[in-house]
């Protein structure tokens, strides 16, 4: 499985931009798909998921109410709707998936999750 992300640019303070994550196989086979992102000097942070057994939304407290995440099956995307955007959001955003089994609660964790897209570049300008 390989995962393309992309949608990353240069925005202002406020601006949207959604983030597109393009899988090699079929989503509907994956468990755990969520989004990450990490700056320099820091550890890689959860953003937001979504689980498979219920098709749950999970967000970081820092985006909620500001970020959507969404799948098509039938592209085999998931996207990352970013709204409201701060230069506190500025990072490289990777898209990841778990192939195998996994609980719920692995969703937020970085080892919870076995395959990973390349990262695409977000900045916010104040």
């Amino acid at each position: 499985v390989q995962l393309q992300a992309s949608g990353g640019g240069l925005v202002q303070t406020g601006d949207s931009l959604r983030l597109s994550c393009t899988a090699s196989d079929r989503i509907f086979n994956f468990y755990n798909m969520g989004w990450f992102r990490q700056v320099p000097g820091k550890e890689r942070e959860f953003v937001a998921a979504i689980t498979r057994s219920t098709s749950t939304a999970l967000y970081a407290d820092s985006v909620k109410g500001r970020f959507t995440i969404s799948r098509d099956n039938t592209k085999n995307m998931i996207y990352l709707q970013m709204n409201s955007l701060k230069p506190e959001d500025s990072a490289v955003y990777y898209c990841a998936v778990r192939t195998s089994w996994a609980p719920d609660v692995a969703a937020r964790s970085v080892a919870g999750y076995n395959v990973w897209g390349q990262g695409t570049q977000v900045t916010v300008s104040s």
